[in-house]
């Protein structure tokens, strides 16, 4: 079907687009009208473009089109292409974005942890019967959310965005300058864009957002013999020690029929296939016989960028730099910040009736998540400037994991995103093991000016 996409300026397209059946889930989007002053549009709805259709972007689009914004999903990639990704979302996100259990490869309830000398701690024996953290497959969830995109009424582009045209006046249109199939150039005129085209975002490069450090995480999906997979039924493992990470960690996380084997590191990007060839080193005697199936490689933002909104452009996701520190986690704060984003244009245009601001955006949309979420971010960085410095510190780091309150308090916060309820003496007494650890492994006695946060 051959749908002709409309503008309001001299640029027209057009694009081939399939209709979707799957059934809409919005329940969770909750969008209040606020008193805009500025002026209504004439004859059309709001325009925006969302450039990137990973869980960010897919996300934004969802929650603009169900508000009423005409909405644009740009993704440079066919629905099949595998994204370099752990795949770990936490048990919360199921339910709040409505991702169905079918797409779940593993339910995993069990999490190793090995020191650098190769001390193993068991880490989720608080889990609940009820409790796991949900692995799946990039490719397979980011299809799911573009669908369910595409149902809400955004109009999914299957394109390179090459530049964005900044506009020369505060109510003037940006440009999106596009190719498909790497040979028809396109372009299209919008009042909004939202940039969620990953660490190297072009978006964030046109709007002169800054650049930010970047860890590099190298994967390689391995496909095991069935008595092999079956030891990876419901267990992740992770690895500490400068051997696969100088400032991260390993991993080896399942999948439906293969392993994810990877590394990440900011300090070393250049020698990221020799402590790629360390996590393999650790993990020979489990992945013997099994059959290197993908080779993938991807950056990682370390921290937020200096700008996230300019005009009426706004980042979310790894182009904003929402990636956790000490634990890598990406997929769920993508999300969500698309999700904020997307609902704070609906909110400022009052359903994509008026014209919005750079200060909208600053007030729906930054406001809320920096209210939300800065302080989990600062507290994540911390930690790992004290656990992951060291081999002495990672040692110090997996004794710690032994402690079931430590488990408790760590996956409830994980899992469902907010802080943990403590009790008071065993806050303390975790605080206690925390120092001893640290003295145990000669580490306390470090220059802390380099912990402030």
């Amino acid at each position: 079907m051959a749908a002709k996409i409309p503008t309001f300026s001299p640029f027209s397209l057009n694009t081939k687009t399939k209709s979707s059946k799957s059934k809409l889930h919005v329940n969770k989007l909750t969008i209040i009208a606020s008193k805009s002053t500025h002026p209504s549009i004439a004859g059309r709805k709001l325009r925006a473009a969302v450039i990137g259709g990973g869980p960010a972007g897919s996300s934004a689009a969802e929650a603009l089109a169900a508000g009423g914004v005409e909405t644009f999903l740009f993704e440079r990639n066919p629905p099949s292409a595998a994204k370099p990704c752990g795949g770990a979302i936490p048990l919360c996100m199921l339910d709040e974005f409505s991702i169905p259990l079918h797409l779940v490869d593993r339910h995993v309830t069990r999490m190793r942890i090995f020191s650098p000398s190769n001390i193993a701690v068991d880490f989720g024996k608080t889990l609940k019967s009820n409790e796991f953290i949900a692995m799946l497959r990039r490719e397979v969830l980011d299809s799911f959310l573009r669908s369910r995109a595409a149902s809400a009424g955004a109009t999914v582009i299957s394109a390179l965005v090459t530049a964005v045209d900044l506009p020369p006046s505060p109510t003037a249109p940006y440009t999106i300058h596009y190719t498909v199939q790497n040979t028809y150039r396109r372009r299209l005129a919008v009042d909004v864009v939202i940039g969620a085209d990953g660490a190297n975002s072009r978006v964030a490069k046109s709007i002169g957002a800054g650049d930010y450090t970047c860890a590099i995480a190298f994967q390689e999906r391995i496909r095991l013999p069935d008595e092999k997979m079956a030891h990876y039924e419901n267990l992740a493992e992770m690895y500490v020690g400068n051997d696969v990470s100088p400032d991260f960690y390993g991993w080896v996380f399942p999948k439906c029929d293969h392993v994810a084997v990877g590394t990440g590191t900011v300090r070393s990007k250049q020698g990221i296939k020799l402590l790629q060839r360390g996590i393999r080193d650790r993990v020979r005697d489990k992945i013997n016989g099994g059959k290197l199936i993908k080779v993938e490689a991807h950056p990682i933002p370390e921290h937020p960028r200096p700008v996230r909104v300019r005009g009426r452009v706004a980042l979310v996701g790894d182009a904003a730099g929402y990636v956790t520190k000490c634990s890598g986690e990406g997929i769920y704060f993508a999300a969500k910040s698309g999700r904020v984003c997307g609902n704070a244009v609906v909110k400022a245009s009052e359903g994509g009736l008026k014209m919005i601001d750079e200060h909208d955006l600053r007030r729906e949309y930054l406001k809320i998540w920096d209210g939300e979420y800065t302080s989990m971010f600062r507290f994540l960085d911390l930690l790992q400037r004290v656990f992951y410095g060291s081999n002495a510190a990672k040692e110090a780091l997996v004794e710690l994991c032994g402690d079931e309150y430590v488990q408790r308090m760590t996956f409830e916060s994980y899992l469902y995103k907010k802080l943990a309820k403590g009790r008071v003496l065993d806050d303390a007494k975790m605080v206690m093991n925390t120092i001893g650890s640290l003295v145990k492994c000669n580490i306390l006695g470090r220059k802390m000016e380099g912990l402030i946060i």
